[in-house]
């Protein structure tokens, strides 16, 4: 897939992405989700972190914050030990995202590890920097964020709170707020005082997004934060024919080697418009095996990928209402070998208006120390169980997937729902049992607030 003609660092093209900062999210958060499946919490000692991914992690006060190098066939990063343990913590999940790029090696011995940053090598900084946010605040994390004020006052004194980058906590707020703003991160122009925007990020109610390589108006007052901690706020219209915008703004430390703070802030508009819908999932206490509502229809659950046989949980009711799907999903098992695989689906029509949909998302079954769901095949699952939900016009009922038997975390499930099915319009209902109690999960996310980062 061609990236964006925005893009231009080979390390960027590497990805082989029309957007590239989806795709580097999307790596950090599969490093995230195999981690909290082999039963780690947030927040994550980075040390332990780099470990799980095969990085060693080595002192060195020779360089200024870290660096990657090749040793023995492996990524080693040197850090320096004596800054904050904050930016400890940021430097090394930098450096683990460098490794996710393919050619990683190779650009690392030719930059010699950050040093004389030329031409577009922000691009690559800049995704590392997104990489590292999606590491230190993960998906499922800080709900509360999600009825915050967006003043950037307000955001830095959260920023002290949570023990994060600045960066880290606009982008998880930004995924979570339900208000019409926009994350945007902009830095100064080689060889001239204006600006332009690196990256935006809209939130799921913003109507439009803010183009990533924009120049803005040298009279901006994104110019006035000329150093790190300055803020600035006002009213700006940024392009012929839009709205006028309101911004507030923060400089924050600039790319390695670049002299001029990079401008963090978010957009909010100042004129009235109609809220982009979403239809937000619908907790109810019920059975999903008699779904409500009428038109099309689709119950979907979880399954393990080791027998086609259920024996538990809400798989096992399924086959009790539905014997005919039971029979009919061994039978689909039977004709591959790899149809019982993780991220698969499978559909089974239960009468014309409804079906059952089977999501292989969870690692076998019994008995486990450790949480079975697989995150990353839910996902896939879900993005598959969207498409065919809009083909057929259907709305979902389910379970609360995944927070039983598989004994994932709601949370980071939830917050999936809502990226593959409610963003798309979809409308979900989840069944909880009147009077059920919740199974205990494997691992709870930890508060960030008021904690000693690691």
């Amino acid at each position: 897939m061609k990236a964006d003609s925005f893009w231009t660092n080979t390390s960027a093209l590497s990805l082989s992405a029309r957007d590239p900062i989806q795709a580097v999210v999307q790596k950090a958060r599969d490093i995230v989700l195999r981690f909290m499946e082999a039963g780690n919490s947030p927040p994550f000692d980075a040390l332990e972190l780099a470990d799980f991914v095969g990085i060693t992690v080595v002192p060195s006060v020779e360089v200024r914050d870290a660096r990657t190098v090749y040793v023995a066939g492996r990524p080693h990063v040197e850090f320096n030990p004596n800054r904050p343990k904050n930016r400890l913590r940021y430097s090394i999940c930098h450096e683990i995202i460098h490794t996710l790029f393919p050619d990683w090696k190779d650009e690392i011995r030719y930059r010699s590890t950050h040093q004389d940053m030329k031409g577009d090598g922000w691009q690559l900084e800049m995704l590392c920097n997104i990489g590292a946010a999606e590491l230190l605040m993960p998906i499922g994390t800080f709900s509360e964020l999600q009825t915050q004020d967006l003043a950037i006052d307000n955001l830095l004194k959260l920023r002290l709170s949570y023990e994060v980058s600045v960066e880290a906590l606009l982008l998880r707020v930004i995924k979570l707020t339900k208000a019409q703003a926009a994350l945007f991160s902009a830095s100064r122009i080689q060889d001239s005082n204006r600006y332009r925007i690196d990256y935006c990020v809209p939130s799921a109610t913003f109507p439009t997004g803010i183009p990533n390589g924009m120049r803005l108006p040298s009279s901006s007052i994104i110019g006035d934060c000329t150093a790190i901690g300055f803020t600035s706020k006002g009213v700006e219209t940024w392009q012929a024919g839009q709205s006028s915008l309101k911004i507030e703004c923060v400089g924050i430390p600039p790319y390695p080697y670049q002299t001029y703070p990079r401008v963090i802030g978010v957009a909010t508009r100042t004129e009235k418009t109609s809220t982009k819908q979403i239809n937000e999932p619908i907790r109810v206490k019920g059975d999903a095996t008699a779904p409500r509502k009428g038109g099309n229809r689709i119950v979907a659950f979880i399954v393990n990928d080791k027998t086609p046989r259920w024996g538990a949980g809400f798989a096992l009711a399924a086959r009790r209402k539905w014997p005919h799907i039971q029979d009919e999903f061994v039978r689909w098992t039977e004709k591959s070998p790899t149809h019982l695989r993780l991220g698969n689906i499978h559909a089974i029509e239960i009468e014309p208006t409804l079906i059952a949909v089977m999501l292989i998302a969870q690692r076998g079954y019994g008995d486990s120390p450790k949480p079975r769901i697989r995150y990353n095949a839910l996902y896939e699952g879900l993005e598959k169980l969207a498409s065919l939900a809009k083909e057929r016009g259907a709305s979902i009922h389910m379970p609360r997937l995944g927070s039983g038997q598989a004994r994932g975390h709601w949370p980071i499930i939830a917050e999936m729902i809502e990226q593959s099915l409610s963003k798309r319009d979809i409308e979900v209902t989840v069944y909880d049992l009147p009077n059920a109690e919740p199974k205990q999960e494997a691992q709870g996310l930890l508060s960030f607030s008021n904690t000693a980062a690691v």
